[in-house]
């Protein structure tokens, strides 16, 4: 059976280029509410980006998706790896706390791959989606669309009242433990103009 959620996106990996991504939980289920598989998140995400050489530059955890601008730093930087180095620990992490604790949630996230196989789901299968930024407008609008979310969301009054985000290091220059390694823009990123994104 299709799965109606998932969505197939070609990535288009271009250095220097900021890379918008965003991805899923399962069936769009508000599962990032725990502070506790948030930081998961947020510690495999930082690890991912050493591991595959990407600058984290700015993002939001929600209750069911993730919005993040990365910067890939050299040709041999793919963000097809990035996002498995994310996603797969954070599942894996997930699903040994929910079986240690018998959660109900558990088989909710349990699908029949197959005929006598079922599989644990913590993430939108497909890559969700991201595009290619290379412009100031771009930049400067993407980046204040990720920190308002949370805003628009009803979650909090101001950007900068979220935890899980960049706002509060890009706008006030804090720097929180619990949160990733943060990149501020680089200049040079505004010396062009455009977007890319799948046409798809």
């Amino acid at each position: 059976m299709v799965d109606r959620h998932r969505k197939e996106v070609r990535h288009f990996e271009q250095t220097r280029h900021l890379q918008e991504l965003t991805f899923s939980c399962f069936r769009r289920k508000p599962l990032l509410t725990s502070d506790c598989w948030r930081g998961l998140l947020a510690a495999a995400l930082d690890q991912a980006c050493v591991e595959e050489g990407f600058q984290w530059i700015t993002f939001v955890f929600m209750p069911e998706h993730v919005h993040r601008l990365v910067l890939p730093q050299d040709s041999q930087s793919r963000i097809s790896r990035l996002l498995a180095g994310t996603k797969q620990p954070v599942s894996k992490q997930i699903r040994e706390i929910l079986e240690a604790r018998r959660s109900p949630l558990l088989q909710e996230l349990m699908v029949q791959e197959r005929p006598g196989k079922r599989c644990f789901r913590f993430w939108q299968e497909g890559a969700g989606f991201d595009r290619n930024l290379f412009s100031p407008q771009a930049i400067t609008a993407s980046i204040e669309y990720i920190h308002m979310n949370p805003v628009q969301r009803g979650l909090c009054q101001r950007a900068t009242d979220f935890k899980w985000s960049s706002a509060r290091f890009d706008l006030r220059h804090i720097v929180d433990p619990d949160l990733p390694s943060l990149t501020r823009p680089d200049p040079e990123w505004f010396q062009t103009s455009g977007i890319q994104v799948d046409p798809a």
